[in-house]
């Protein structure tokens, strides 16, 4: 072992990136691939030494690994809380064993044993967990079968990608002796950098559906047309939690709550796998801002760490992903992906998750990072066009120098060829058809169309994530109004096409999609002009508009004697390697984009039925105009990808009845937010994000802290009423005896034990309790509800006031009363024991609402002790 000392001077300090992640711009020079072998030892392309301010060693439990700290907090001449330095693994020997793969005898109907091409059918509430295990021992015994006979070279490189641009996709693994090679590639609402491939709903807008045939639907024409590419892995779907309302990736997830979160991932999950193309569970973990986001450490306790941030991910596992993305920022002093608790011990041990682990794009800092559990390096090069690696020769000198098991690198390999086999792309699977980085490339951009009808999709994924906020005087739907005038940018086409800034990374005209990586190429973009001036020509209103958002004397008198006029406004964000309008990817402040406010104030001071459409990656600050008088309602239409005007004209003239819910909470200031984004920092400081609010995330905090939102969590308005009655709970009693000692002990209120797999096992998921209830449409026009289904735990253990734990989606007729269910696990039930090390039921009696939103319950019950 070396000295102390020496150990601190080898802690790696972050890398100042450009363009980031899988994700990148096409417009670097290319450089050489990095060698496999030949390179001389070294922690780090590029080390730089600090001063050890104090020297702790811990282990983990999984590995065993000892890792060093050298941070202590401190604040630097800005005033933010930095560390001084960064926790990494030493210089060692390190022997590996695989870890044990979790199994149980498949139980139909409950838990049977299901290919990821052919998952269970999806239901608005689903009650069976498919049990991928036997397909994932299949894949694993041909992996080994074909790497029998490849050297340590040969592993190496299945781990090691190519080098930025030097392969067709934004990341690449060789070809490989009878192994062909991967294509990954973005976005999770796209294929990246293509032509002929819908631009799909974010992420955010299909979580705003709460519906789960959607959901499904959308990740399964998404991973269609992956495949139809020739791509082998999907860089999506994101799924980090939207702690920070200016988050600039927040629209890429699935919201501010981690049970609607972890439901989206695995429906999404589940369809793109079924459409051939392997999914990828991003960014692992707490990459909740872009501010500094290879540079902050975000500082999360472990029941936190448990309940909220890697919930999504545990539901990825238990919907059979096949890949993992570690993300840049450092978790408690330590780089994500070199982090060995979050990695080893709770993804691949806990979990019991069988795929593998990527890096985000110069997310690898070391190579020792394949100690702590990551299995692949991308794009490959230490930095763009750096021509080294710190897998390739590097990894195979620790190898041959005893650092590093060969075992372990047996290991990297294949997991990583094992999702191949997983996914069946062994056969018959599409060539790469495309050039990202060069979309004139006439060789080999093969101009594949993917599109099918897929525009349909996207179109209903677009109403029915829009959420109806306000609506006075029945002034929606719309109804062959005499005239009617549009007014600001976001209502009409920008200047130059809907692609006229690269990555999306511009605010002009309609707002479709977000900036950064998490986008994709419109094949087309109806704008809410376009659609609503066809509907308009039949029904011989007359259309007026004024795409001006800054003349607003102009928009004043234009409004005057319009019986309707619509104002349109937006909010954009995206990555930190674009700014727009000043904004580095997170948000500067939650106010409208383009004088927004007080261009909805001009046109209601001059017009009594002004209706206010807002496409907003998130929330919004409506205090300065939301309660005018002449604001009849108020249209939450987010950001619906490329039939969004069309998804906004069906929810205006009532073809579609509103049924979206709010995925995160709007509030009244700022300041009402339990999470602020953390800005400050320079040159090479890691800053301390420290994730004080724990539990109380978004409408958590704002429940506990008893502070009024402006819109809660899950609040949506329809056309209709719906009307809640005669609930009622029932066990649901396993018939797995072969684990009953361990339901019995979790009814004892014993936490569940420590082992592989320990936290997606069967006994802890299964259905549990059913709450059945009915739901009346008691107005005159059919429509959608969305029941949601809210934990209330007893107040020592230490829990928000309420939390989500399911909802559902069902559609009445006028008249129609439908009886509903909502079914439980235990896990559901469960609160995180850190001593324990698992998951157990909360001492005292445990009851729960039905509503219609977070504070809009409707009914109440106790679940049975």
């Amino acid at each position: 072992m070396l000295s102390t000392k020496l150990l601190s001077l080898l802690c790696l300090l972050p890398f100042v990136l450009g363009a980031p992640a899988g994700e990148l711009l096409p417009n670097l020079a290319a450089s050489g691939a990095p060698s496999s072998s030949g390179a001389t030892l070294s922690t780090s392309a590029s080390s730089t030494a600090t001063q050890a301010t104090s020297s702790t060693t811990s282990s983990s439990a999984s590995t065993g690994i000892s890792t060093i700290s050298t941070s202590s907090a401190s604040a630097s001449s800005s005033g933010v809380s930095t560390e001084s330095g960064v926790s990494s693994t030493p210089i060692s020997s390190y022997p590996f064993t695989p870890f044990p793969t979790p199994t149980l005898p498949p139980n139909p109907p409950v838990f049977p044993a299901t290919d990821p091409l052919s998952p269970p059918a999806v239901s608005n509430d689903p009650q069976i967990i498919p049990d991928f295990a036997p397909a994932w021992a299949a894949a694993y015994e041909k992996a080994k079968n074909l790497l029998s006979s490849y050297t340590l070279e040969e592993k190496v490189n299945i781990t090691t990608g190519v080098g930025w641009q030097n392969g067709l996709c934004v990341g690449n693994i060789p070809a490989n002796k009878n192994f062909p090679g991967l294509c990954l590639e973005d976005s999770p609402l796209a294929v990246r950098y293509t032509d002929y491939a819908t631009a799909f709903p974010a992420g955010i807008q299909v979580a705003s559906t709460f519906n789960r045939a959607l959901m499904r639907a959308r990740g399964l024409a998404m991973g269609q047309e992956f495949k139809g590419k020739g791509v082998h892995i999907a860089l999506g779907p994101m799924m980090n939690m939207g702690r920070i309302a200016q988050g600039g990736r927040n629209w890429e997830g699935f919201g501010a709550d981690p049970f609607l979160t972890g439901e989206s991932a695995y429906e999404t999950i589940l369809g793109l796998q079924q459409g051939g193309v392997q999914a990828t569970a991003k960014h692992f973990i707490n990459n909740e801002q872009e501010h500094f986001r290879t540079q902050e450490s975000s500082n999360v306790d472990d029941r936190t760490q448990h309940e909220i941030y890697a919930h999504p991910f545990l539901r990825s596992v238990m919907a059979g992903v096949s890949s993992v993305m570690c993300s840049y920022n450092l978790v408690n002093d330590t780089y994500a992906c070199n982090n060995d608790k979050m990695i080893n011990d709770i993804l691949k041990r806990e979990y019991g998750f069988q795929g593998f682990v990527q890096s985000d794009w110069q997310a690898t800092m070391s190579t020792l990072s394949a100690v702590a559990g990551l299995d692949m390096t991308m794009p490959g090069d230490v930095t763009f066009n750096s021509g080294d690696s710190y897998f390739g020769g590097n990894l195979t000198s620790f190898v041959n120098q005893g650092i590093i098991s060969e075992a372990r690198v047996d290991d990297m390999a294949t997991r990583i060829v094992a999702g191949w086999y997983y996914l069946h792309q062994d056969s018959g699977y599409p060539e790469v058809s495309f050039n990202a980085f060069d979309l004139n490339d006439e060789v080999h951009n093969k101009h594949i169309n993917v599109q099918s009808d897929h525009y349909k999709l996207v179109r209903e994924v677009g109403a029915a994530g829009t959420v109806l906020l306000k609506n006075e005087n029945d002034a929606l739907p719309l109804n062959k109004p005499r005239n009617l005038i549009l007014m600001g940018s976001d209502a009409g086409p920008g200047k130059a096409g809907p692609n006229e800034f690269t990555d999306q990374g511009g605010s002009d005209g309609f707002l479709a999609m977000g900036w950064g990586s998490g986008t994709g190429n419109f094949p087309y973009l109806v704008t809410p002009y376009e659609a609503i001036s066809q509907r308009a020509r039949l029904d011989g209103s007359s259309v007026f508009w004024d795409f001006d958002d800054f003349d607003t004397a102009q928009a004043g008198n234009m409004a005057i004697g319009q019986a309707v006029a619509l104002v349109f406004v937006n909010s954009d964000s995206g990555e930190d390697y674009i700014v727009v309008d000043g904004n580095e990817g997170d948000r500067k402040n939650l106010t409208a984009w383009h004088g927004g406010d007080n261009l909805i104030l001009a046109v209601a001071a001059q017009n009594n039925n002004t209706i206010v459409v807002v496409n907003s990656v998130g929330p919004l600050i409506l205090e300065p105009w939301i309660e005018h008088p002449n604001i009849t309602a108020v249209v939450w239409a987010g950001i619906a990808g490329q039939e969004g005007g069309n998804a906004i004209a069906d929810i205006l003239y009532g073809a579609y009845n509103p049924s979206g819910r709010l995925p995160y909470t709007i509030a009244k200031s700022p300041s009402d937010y339990g999470a602020q984004l953390v800005t400050g920092g320079s040159g090479n400081e890691i800053l301390s994000i420290d994730y004080s609010e724990g539990l109380m995330i978004d409408y958590r905090h704002f429940d506990a802290a008893n502070i009024e939102p402006r819109f809660e969590f899950g609040f949506g308005l329809s056309y209709t009423k719906f009307k809640y009655s005669d609930i009622a709970i029932s066990p649901i009693w396993t018939s797995d005896m072969a684990q009953q000692h361990l339901i019995t002990a979790w009814e004892d209120g014993e936490a569940s034990p420590i082992a592989e797999g320990s936290s997606t096992a069967l006994w802890l998921h299964e259905p549990a309790f059913k709450v059945t209830f009915n739901v009346r449409n008691a107005g005159s026009i059919a429509g959608a509800e969305i029941p949601q289904l809210y934990i209330h735990h007893p107040t020592d253990a230490g829990e928000p006031p309420s939390v989500l734990k399911g909802f559902t989606n069902v559609e009445i007729n006028p008249g129609e009363t439908k009886r509903v269910s909502i079914t439980l696990s235990r896990y559901d039930l469960s609160i995180w024991d850190v001593v324990a090390q698992g998951w157990r039921k909360p001492v005292g009696e445990i009851t729960f609402s039905v509503g219609a939103s977070s504070r809009d319950f409707k009914l109440k019950g106790v679940i049975p002790a």
